[in-house]
């Protein structure tokens, strides 16, 4: 069954493939909607409208969800098959360096930050107020941009082979994008623009906090294990005897591991991920798994 097969797919792929697969369910599944709304003689953008991002705050109060659904809702086929293609290319750089938590943590982070961007330049700018209660944000371009930066920021010199241009550091690449939101404001889709500015501008923060030793997506895992684990069942325990560690070790235990993480992401903002060796490599793969 191509439906098993399916599931299968999702429950054994890593988490960058889960959100690529949510995105692509959410947008089918409005375009099938959108057939049963048309044959009733309804406006298929009444879907649109419940799921995305409005600009105007009252009507934002009123449909809070919008600030996490916006990030799932797509326009087109073009618009999402564009935006999953950066989202893979930059989500699976990504998961060299950091973990499958950081990424989920990233892409739902760099979207809210890039819809508060949003929502407060529309509220704040004069330039916006003619169409400030008809504007509405839709697409996951804030998130992978957040993806993109954070990797770009975390390893500046990977290279990367484009086709028709060559060799290209991630750096490079995160710059142009960069700049080519901001000049591109003006020109039409702001409010997009100023969103994937937003989602930059935290995966930015993220990686040079992580940098620093500090991962400040910490409590977002946290706050996303205890959601899992109210959906989860509870299974019966095997209880494991071994002889239990003090206090004092687990301090000094879990202080020598840290500063150990601490030299290792000093060296990679002094010299670049290349400079690890083998031992160090496996010590941050380890560290991003906990």
């Amino acid at each position: 069954m191509i439906i098993n097969d399916l599931k299968d797919s999702f429950k054994q792929g890593n988490l960058l493939s889960r959100l690529i697969y949510i995105n692509l369910g959410v947008f089918i599944l409005i375009k099938i909607l959108g057939v049963f709304f048309f044959l009733f003689n309804l406006s298929s953008n009444e879907i649109i409208d419940i799921l995305a991002l409005p600009a105007e705050s009252k009507e934002l109060l009123s449909k809070p969800w919008t600030i996490i659904t916006y990030m799932f809702v797509h326009n087109g086929f073009i618009h999402i098959i564009f935006n999953l293609l950066w989202l893979y290319f930059g989500g699976t750089i990504f998961l060299k360096y950091l973990s499958n938590k950081q990424i989920v943590s990233t892409y739902i982070l760099g979207g809210l930050t890039g819809g508060l961007f949003y929502v407060i330049a529309f509220n704040y700018f004069p330039v916006f107020e003619s169409v400030l209660e008809q504007s509405i944000a839709v697409g996951s371009s804030a998130s992978v941009l957040a993806i993109l930066i954070a990797i770009a920021t975390f390893v500046p010199n990977y290279i990367v082979n484009l086709t028709f241009i060559g060799r290209v550091k991630l750096k490079q690449i995160a710059i142009v994008s960069i700049i080519l939101d901001l000049i591109l404001i003006p020109q039409g889709n702001a409010g997009g623009h100023i969103a994937h500015l937003g989602g930059a501008f935290y995966g930015f923060y993220f990686s040079r906090q992580l940098l620093k030793g500090k991962d400040t997506s910490r409590w977002f895992d946290h706050l996303m294990d205890y959601i899992v684990n109210l959906f989860r069942s509870t299974k019966p325990l095997k209880t494991a005897y071994k002889r239990p560690m003090t206090d004092d070790q687990w301090r000094e235990n879990k202080s020598n591991d840290q500063d150990k993480i601490n030299k290792i992401l000093d060296k990679i903002a002094k010299s670049g991920y290349e400079s690890l060796n083998k031992e160090e490599k496996d010590n941050l793969f380890k560290a991003s798994k906990k």
